[in-house]
């Protein structure tokens, strides 16, 4: 239907236009989807075989959704997206305050331009795209700003007493009518306000001030709510959550792959960087280990969640202080370095809820904790294991790393390295290139010489190796050579 061409109630009616409640609308635009295979919910990674499904058997049954679970789980942008379902244009009265369906209007001031007009009510079309509201609910949302209010400068204008509907000024979701609502954090909101809601749902009237409007809402509510704060905060007062038939719960990525391809999609990285900047495979699954460890670590608050944002910001980071190293040294281009890693503690510090034992620790070593764990989980893909290797029967392939360091010599790869510097500290070990050369002899250098560095940090994860924190970076010494060279202020 051209939408242009259109502009009277009786050139709407003319072009059989039947107007549809937007549940019905979404299922209508939904069924069509199905049927001709076309995807919906672009971008939303590792939910087709649980939220997704989940979400569209609810638009089919027409229900108000509530969409449950911790940070970071893509709840408000799943809301976001079902604006894509709902009809490119649709028709309302001109000037009405909450776009009335010509056909179908339900304020006084749409009602009363089709009673004096008739069929040269004039029409105007709104785009998909205005037909979404969100609202952050706060302890400080009130009736006003979601139903609407008695405005007193109006009546006094129009000379109206207050029980006539045209001196209420509407709240969001009367102008969210025949659109998509959504309360993002829904037990933050007062119960009082949740009971008006469900007022809403349920009685279809309006109650402001005392003054009763019956006014038939056509909205489709989308609630997201964390299932922490039922403990925390507030909780969804019963009668309301009984309103909304559909809960689905949302997760985390259930492999390293999704998330990975989610940190992907949404990192930002700018063409410069990703034209001089190689960051290798076993680096990029690094970053996402990170937040796996941190999703069963016990310094963590695990009822809080960590966020799909905290590998996204990390591998941010991570490519940001490669980037600075190069810049700093005056180099075309560079490769990520496992000692780069320190560079993603501030993403990882500030996305992470400790307990009382994490507090004890600090975010900071609670980060280096996790990085550590992460290499030690991936470590065996590449490399045997360590523990394994010590006591099996033929050659240990780590021996003659772990005895240069034995002999008193010791390493430090820190961020201000240039690229052979880097690479003449990493050669200086015995045994290491040869090591990297036997298990996988047919890498680009770049790639040895992160092997190499991992060999050096797995050692140390698995106690064969000292490690500490240099400022932007580490350095690595014998294990015995590090117990007895105790600094006397450690002993106070």
């Amino acid at each position: 239907m051209d939408h242009n061409a259109i502009k009277t109630l009786g050139e709407l009616k003319a072009s059989k236009y039947t107007s549809l409640s937007v549940k019905d609308e979404l299922r209508k635009n939904l069924i069509a989807q199905l049927k001709d295979k076309s995807a919906g919910f672009e971008g939303i990674l590792g939910y087709d075989e649980t939220v997704i499904p989940e979400l569209q058997t609810a638009i089919l049954s027409r229900h108000n959704i509530l969409l449950l679970g911790l940070r970071g789980q893509a709840k408000t942008r799943i809301a976001r997206l079902m604006v894509n379902l709902l009809d490119e244009y649709i028709p309302f009265v001109s000037g009405s305050e909450i776009f009335d369906d010509p056909l179908n209007p339900i304020s006084w001031y749409a009602s009363h331009q089709v009673m004096i007009h008739g069929d040269n009510t004039p029409i105007s079309w709104q785009h998909r795209s205005e037909r979404y509201t969100e609202k952050l609910a706060t302890p400080d949302v009130t009736v006003a700003d979601l139903i609407g209010d008695v405005d007193p400068i109006k009546a006094a204008t129009l000379k109206l007493t207050y029980n006539d509907e045209r001196v209420i000024h509407f709240g969001l979701i009367p102008r969210a009518h025949r659109s998509i609502f959504v309360i993002n954090e829904l037990p933050d909101l007062q119960a009082r306000i949740q009971v008006a809601l469900f007022n809403m749902l349920q009685e279809k009237d309006i109650q402001i001030r005392g003054f009763k409007l019956r006014l038939p809402l056509d909205v489709q509510f989308v609630f997201t709510a964390n299932p922490e704060d039922y403990t925390n905060r507030g909780s969804i007062v019963t009668p309301l959550k009984d309103r909304i038939e559909s809960q689905i719960l949302t997760h985390y990525p259930k492999t390293i792959e999704i998330s990975r391809k989610i940190t992907f999609q949404e990192a930002r990285i700018t063409p410069e960087q990703l034209k001089s900047i190689e960051v290798d495979g076993l680096i990029k699954d690094l970053i996402e280990q990170v937040a796996f460890e941190a999703r069963k670590s016990e310094f963590i608050d695990q009822k809080s969640g960590v966020s799909a944002r905290l590998t996204i910001s990390a591998y941010e980071n991570l490519v940001s202080t490669a980037e600075r190293r190069m810049l700093i040294k005056g180099e075309k281009s560079t490769a990520v370095r496992l000692s780069d890693l320190t560079g993603i503690i501030p993403a990882v510090t500030g996305k992470i809820e400790l307990v009382y034992e994490g507090e004890l620790e600090g975010p900071a070593k609670v980060a280096n904790t996790l990085i550590g764990k992460a290499i030690k989980s991936l470590f065996t893909r590449y490399l045997p294991d360590p523990e394994k290797a010590k006591k099996s029967k033929t050659a240990n392939p780590y021996l003659e790393i772990t005895e240069w360091f034995t002999e008193g010599n010791t390493l430090s790869l820190s961020d201000h390295l240039s690229t052979s510097q880097y690479k003449k500290e990493l050669m200086k070990v015995e045994g290491l290139h040869e090591l990297i050369r036997d298990f996988h002899p047919k890498l680009s250098e770049t790639q040895t010489l992160l092997l190499m560095e991992l060999a050096l940090h797995g050692l140390a994860e698995y106690s064969q190796l000292s490690k500490k924190y240099l400022e932007g970076g580490f350095g690595f010494s014998d294990m015995f050579d590090s117990l007895f060279n105790i600094d006397l202020q450690d002993e106070d």
